[in-house]
């Protein structure tokens, strides 16, 4: 009976977030166009108003508070934040939470969205179309360099979607390679966001969410698959630290944290 009620409290009150996120997509998506004119500064601040609301409400209505360690280590430099990916929390939260304004690389058919693709088409994020591969990295690069120039950071995501909780995908090495070939740093980013907010799930659950932020990474003379196996050492074996329950009985629970990599 205790775990029917449990389950009941929990879907209502998704429920209600779900509702009130709805509503504030399609009045932030409106206030977002009238924003339109202003500069730039101006108009990410209005948008991510509406990560402020989403990231304070999932607090507030289903009880997901956050904790961030390591902030110390986001450099005053060109950085490619490179995160794991669990759900679209940390897509929300990372907006609202960093120095500096983010450009996400993202699939382009997510600015035909209604309402909520609006207001990404506004900002100066990074669409590309998956079916040119060829040329998809290119449009990375060039758009990449350009926003790092202008003193944004680009933040990726290496395993290239959202990955179940206590699993790993395969790294890939986008991201490396765009910090190396710009010069940029490369900061891995832990996050355990899927435990609370899980993929493809409607209930949401209470927690506090972790998000470890790692040393940077220098990429000057190192390749790009250097670069994106120490990206990988550190997050996975960070995953560890801030979620020990769910990877001790993982079936990948032999990664070891490289050398000098604080927690």
């Amino acid at each position: 009976m205790g775990d029917c009620i449990l389950r009941f409290v929990l879907f209502l009150r998704s429920l209600v977030f779900l509702i009130c996120m709805s509503v504030a997509t399609v009045i932030w998506s409106f206030a977002c166009l009238l924003s339109a004119p202003f500069p730039y500064r101006q108009r990410y601040y209005w948008t991510s108003r509406w990560n402020v609301f989403v990231i304070w409400a999932a607090k507030t209505i289903c009880g997901i508070r956050y904790e961030i360690r390591g902030k110390e280590n986001l450099p005053d430099a060109p950085v490619v934040l490179l995160s794991k990916h669990q759900s679209a929390w940390e897509t929300i939260f990372y907006v609202i939470n960093m120095p500096r304004p983010l450009v996400f690389v993202f699939k382009k058919e997510l600015t035909y969205i209604p309402f909520f693709g609006w207001g990404i088409a506004l900002l100066r994020m990074i669409p590309i179309d998956r079916s040119k591969t060829r040329d998809a990295f290119a449009q990375v690069l060039e758009h990449g360099r350009r926003r790092l120039a202008d003193g944004q950071w680009v933040i990726m995501f290496p395993e290239g979607t959202r990955i179940e909780v206590g699993k790993k995908g395969k790294y890939k090495a986008g991201g490396a390679r765009l910090a190396v070939e710009t010069g940029a740093m490369a900061v891995p980013i832990a996050m355990n966001a899927g435990e609370c907010w899980p993929k493809k799930s409607f209930i949401k659950k209470p927690g506090t969410i972790i998000v470890s932020i790692g040393k940077p990474i220098v990429t000057e003379g190192l390749t790009p698959a250097e670069v994106n196996e120490r990206v990988e050492n550190w997050i996975e074996s960070e995953m560890r630290v801030i979620s020990p329950a769910v990877y001790r009985d993982s079936p990948d629970a032999k990664a070891t944290r490289p050398t000098g990599q604080p927690t």
